[in-house]
């Protein structure tokens, strides 16, 4: 047998398999999980204390919005549109870093926000490992899959969270509307 890279998520002796495996694990929690309440459709938002769906719709192609997400001078544009930014949150001397690859790590918001990819599907799904760094306990990361889907002339994203500390869905909920749909839909018009 291949001896798999071990990844420095979860504990440090992780393999990229058991990443995948806890990852898939979790998502499929989503699929099947109940009692989850739909928001008015202007929200389009619903969550339980565990959760967050989401499905904001761009006016761009799915590759112009994977690109947006994954592409570090992208994101960093975007993270410059964004509230976070605008209230002094965001440190401008710690730029946005994202790896390209599945098990390489990000950084948004200038070191706020950070984790690794689960999975990278080009133009069509992005999975993250993802934690509020300075926030939640150490160890402590959540799963964020953002789904892309063509939907007219645009791309709709299918946005779930998963994983999260209970008291947090409130904040996150709206933390992802202002920080990355608002921005992302003023770079991506431009």
């Amino acid at each position: 047998m291949d001896q798999e890279k071990k990844l420095p998520l979860f504990g440090g002796g992780t393999t990229r398999r058991q990443v995948i495996v806890v990852a898939a694990a979790t998502l499929g929690g989503i699929a099947m999980g109940s009692g989850i309440a739909r928001a008015g459709a202007e929200e389009e938002i619903s969550h339980t204390s565990e959760s967050i769906h989401q499905e904001p719709l761009f006016k761009a192609s799915r590759q112009r919005v994977y690109e947006a997400l994954t592409d570090a001078k992208q994101f960093d544009k975007v993270v410059q549109l964004g509230a976070a930014m605008k209230a002094g949150m965001v440190s401008a001397n710690k730029p946005t870093a994202i790896s390209r690859e599945v098990g390489g790590a990000f950084s948004l918001f200038g070191g706020l926000i950070v984790g690794r990819h689960v999975e990278l599907v080009p133009n069509a799904r992005i999975v993250q490992a993802w934690r509020a760094a300075e926030e939640w306990k150490a160890g402590v990361y959540s799963i964020a899959k953002f789904e892309l889907i063509e939907d007219g002339g645009g791309t709709r994203i299918v946005f779930d969270h998963r994983g999260f500390p209970d008291a947090e869905w409130q904040h996150l909920a709206a933390g992802w509307k202002i920080n990355y749909w608002e921005p992302l839909g003023k770079y991506l018009a431009q």
